[in-house]
């Protein structure tokens, strides 16, 4: 490089196994903040996740870039291990695996079938790393705390200071949240802006809403989010017995969707399983106050004000029933989750010397 001359921008291959909606939006956002670096992707889509999780290095076989990067970063629906197997040229290049969520704290849906083989995928793939980025430190922890569980069932040959030679590699790098300006707010609206699947508890939700509605509560409901075809039975009860309450129902286009959580005045998670809550942050972002289960990544992101026992009912209902007699309270501050504090992480992280063995 000569004087004057602009640095040569780093080589990142961005390997996403699974283009879900949270995967999507950390490496559509990741590529347009992140202009310093000179991106090659690959991505498969949201779907057939056991497929996709034992299956990737096959979808890609001979359908890689064919230079060599100066770093791979890899989501953790990656098979890393066999990845670098297969691709020889591919083994000492430094890769860094980001964790969006780990399967040792995934809930298994009543349809699946409980097997190891997902976890030991990701465990394969974190110790073919040279760096574990999670998005929460409840996401690390409990990644950390399931290897060392699994560990402890095999039956022999297993070698010490593996969970620690991971514990030394690991650090936390939220997912940049995009804030959103607030709108004119509406205290009574409650939003309910995640998937209508077993995970999320949408069961409880409705529960909790019709309990508010026989109390006698004024209130309005903006239920976004992906749902199944056909609507999943919370959703059909709550259109059933609340449809003059329900100002919203569906997916929405951005600006619509930007429009609700503007105006919602209180935003609810019933989750059995949240790594980082994007939806809910998203919305706070705006203005709305959270009220989420003392659990999973919550505690790291609001005060105790707004968490109540997970999978309690009744403390749900206390809650929200006293804010929408008195008011909710301000939101929390988020700043710490928000795409102006975290994208010069992000940039540290992407700017070389990479690490490697």
């Amino acid at each position: 490089m000569t004087a004057g001359e602009a640095p040569e921008r780093p080589r990142v291959w961005l390997l996403s196994a699974y283009r879900a909606d949270s995967h999507r939006a950390w490496a559509d956002g990741l590529v347009r903040s992140q202009s310093g670096v000179d991106w090659a992707r690959r991505e498969l889509p949201g779907r057939f996740f056991r497929w996709r999780i034992r299956g990737n290095p096959l979808s890609w076989l001979g359908g890689l870039p064919e230079d060599r990067p100066d770093l791979i970063l890899a989501t953790s629906m990656v098979d890393l291990a066999t990845l670098r197997g297969l691709n020889p040229r591919l083994a000492r290049v430094p890769a860094y695996y980001y964790f969006h969520e780990n399967q040792f704290a995934y809930p298994v849906s009543p349809r699946q079938v409980k097997s190891v083989e997902p976890q030991m995928v990701q465990l394969y793939g974190a110790l073919a790393a040279q760096r574990l980025l999670f998005n929460s430190a409840f996401n690390r922890d409990s990644f950390l705390s399931g290897v060392r569980t699994l560990l402890r069932k095999m039956p022999d040959a297993v070698p010490g200071g593996i969970v620690e030679a991971l514990a030394a590699r690991a650090a936390v790098l939220p997912v940049p949240v995009e804030p959103l300006p607030p709108g004119q707010r509406d205290p009574r609206l409650i939003l309910w802006n995640h998937r209508w699947e077993y995970d999320k508890r949408p069961d409880l939700f409705a529960d909790a809403m019709l309990a508010l509605h026989r109390r006698g509560a004024d209130f309005r409901l903006a239920l976004l989010g992906a749902r199944p075809e056909p609507a999943p039975e919370p959703l059909r009860r709550l259109r059933q017995a609340l449809p003059e309450r329900i100002v919203a129902d569906g997916r929405v286009d951005r600006a619509e969707y930007r429009h609700l959580l503007a105006r919602a005045g209180v935003v609810v998670s019933t989750a059995e399983h949240e790594f980082q809550g994007l939806a809910m942050l998203e919305a706070v972002s705006a203005g709305a106050c959270p009220l989420a289960p003392d659990a999973l990544c919550y505690p790291e992101q609001y005060p105790p004000a707004h968490r109540y026992p997970g999978g309690d009912h009744r403390a749900l209902v206390e809650r929200l029933y006293g804010w929408l007699r008195d008011g909710p309270p301000p939101a929390p501050d988020v700043s710490g989750w928000l795409a102006p504090r975290l994208e010069p992480a992000w940039r540290a992280l992407l700017t070389p010397p990479f690490e490697d063995d």
